[in-house]
C-alpha cells in the first residue's frame, strides 16, 4: 500500500510515520509537509533513508503539487496538516483559513478526483472539542 501522510515532520505526524514504517515495512509512504513553524525534519531524521519513505518539501494549498502528488496513486490520505495553536489563529487568521480549509479542500479535491477511498483527517481538540474526563 502507499500512503500519503500531509504534515508528518510535525509532532503527531512524524510519530505515526515512524509506527506506520515499523508496522508495515512493505507500504510506502510519501510525507507532504511544508516546514511551517510546526514541522521540523529532525523528527523523521531515524527515517530519512529508509527506503519505503519519501519527503516532499511543499504546500497542501498547491493544487498542482498534490495533483502531483496523487498522480503516484496513494491508497490512502491521512491528513495531519494544519495551523494549530488557537493563540496564532488570533494574531494571524489568514494563514489558518489558508491551511487548514484552502488546504484541506484541495486535499479533498484531488482525492475525490482519483478516487482515494480512505482519507483520514487528524485534528486537535481545537477542532473536534475535548474529551470528557475519564475518556
Amino acid at each position: 500500500m502507499k500512503i500519503l501522510v500531509t504534515g508528518g515532520a510535525g509532532f503527531i505526524g512524524s510519530n505515526f510515520i515512524r509506527y506506520y514504517l515499523e508496522a508495515h515495512p512493505q507500504d510506502y509512504v510519501l510525507n507532504l509537509d511544508k516546514l511551517s513553524y510546526a514541522g521540523n525534519l529532525n523528527n523523521l531524521a531515524d527515517v530519512a533513508s529508509h527506503p519505503q519513505y519519501e519527503f516532499i518539501h511543499g504546500d497542501v494549498c498547491d493544487a498542482a503539487l498534490v495533483e502531483k502528488l496523487f498522480q503516484k496513486s496513494p491508497d490512502v490520505v491521512v491528513h495531519f496538516a494544519a495551523e494549530t495553536h488557537v493563540d496564532r489563529s488570533v494574531v494571524g487568521a489568514q494563514e489558518f483559513i489558508r491551511t487548514n480549509i484552502q488546504g484541506t479542500f484541495t486535499l479533498l479535491e484531488a482525492a475525490r478526483r482519483q478516487q482515494i477511498r480512505r482519507f483520514l483527517h487528524v485534528s486537535t481538540d481545537e477542532v473536534y472539542g475535548s474529551m470528557r474526563p475519564g475518556k
